[in-house]
């Protein structure tokens, strides 16, 4: 940066906020650092007591930190989500929809790993609803070398590193398990614990079904709403390792790919998750229906958002699994 008279300041970029202070009015900043300064600015700055200030000297070499915010805002903004203006160097981005907030850990970390660069978001895979902030980005000095820049659009290369999954419409089938509810022994609270889950993504229950303890009836079941097109179906009960409890065998006779049974989330760690074909089928324990937060809660919007998980996915969900 150099400094030059005011007089002779049109055009340039102010390094550095400068502040007015009105007694009783106001105290802040009349001009921030990054401002561009105009023929109209000038008496003001001299009204300030400003006869000199500094500016940024242009150097082929670097980069203003409003250009490299916006170098960063082109490699993390992708489909879902919306730049603010840069201001005092940052730029954030929103969701213009609910969903799934996901994002490439590995190359953002990589991006980061660079001295003078700071990207920060929310928690990956986590719902998010419209207008929220999911990241903020900026560069820690006021330029920052060309090419250090170049470095971060070679790691982060064509595909942006952030988006949001929006929420699908989809028909759910529940069965619930048990041959004290099948039997009318006791009532089913299990259903309305679902229906509100549910409804949070707009979701209803498209089929509903009552099952004893018996793999066989709980096949049937399933296999009735493969065969009628639901597109989610969520058994509940039957899933701890006691004899009795059958529901995964059923999941598992239907021919479904069984992607995990067990998973390491307290509570819920008896959860099974399965695909037949395209149809995601889970298998959920007991606690779904007396805790406030389970896996289940992990889960639902990532599936009802489109993604498809695997294994790994499961399996790593332990760092933040207790819930």
């Amino acid at each position: 940066m150099k400094e030059i008279k005011v007089q002779d300041a049109v055009g340039q970029v102010l390094c550095h906020d400068i502040t007015q202070i009105i007694r009783g009015v106001t105290k802040d900043a009349r001009f921030r650092k990054g401002h561009v300064i105009t023929e109209e600015d000038i008496p003001v700055l001299l009204s300030l007591g400003k006869e000199n200030i500094f500016v940024w000297e242009n150097d082929e070499s670097m980069l203003h930190e409003n250009d490299a915010a916006d170098i960063l805002r082109r490699v993390c903004q992708g489909s879902g989500l919306v730049a603010t203006d840069v201001k005092e160097g940052k730029i954030e981005l929103k969701a213009t929809v609910d969903g799934v907030f996901h994002v490439d850990a590995d190359r953002l970390n990589q991006i980061n790993e660079l001295d003078e660069i700071c990207i920060a978001t929310v928690n990956n895979h986590v719902p998010v609803r419209k207008n929220k902030s999911v990241s903020g980005m900026r560069v820690i000095p006021l330029t920052i070398e060309r090419s250090k820049m170049d470095r971060v659009q070679s790691i982060a290369g064509d595909q942006p590193l952030m988006r949001i999954a929006p929420y699908r419409q989809m028909s759910v089938g529940l069965i619930v398990t048990g041959s004290e509810v099948f039997h009318g022994r006791i009532e089913d609270t299990f259903t309305p614990v679902i229906e509100a889950k549910l409804k949070t993504f707009g979701l209803t229950i498209s089929a509903r079904a009552l099952s004893d303890d018996s793999k066989a009836m709980t096949l049937e079941h399933i296999n009735r709403m493969l065969d009628d097109g639901i597109e989610m179906i969520l058994c509940t009960g039957g899933m701890s390792v006691d004899p009795d409890d059958r529901t995964p065998a059923a999941i598992s006779a239907s021919g479904a790919e069984v992607v995990a049974y067990g998973v390491p989330v307290l509570p819920g760690a008896m959860f099974m998750l399965a695909y037949k074909g395209d149809v995601p089928i889970m298998g959920l324990p007991g606690c779904v229906m007396f805790c406030s937060k389970t896996v289940f809660d992990l889960i639902l919007p990532r599936v009802v958002s489109g993604e498809r998980l695997n294994r790994l996915d499961l399996k790593h969900l332990g760092i933040g699994g207790l819930l």
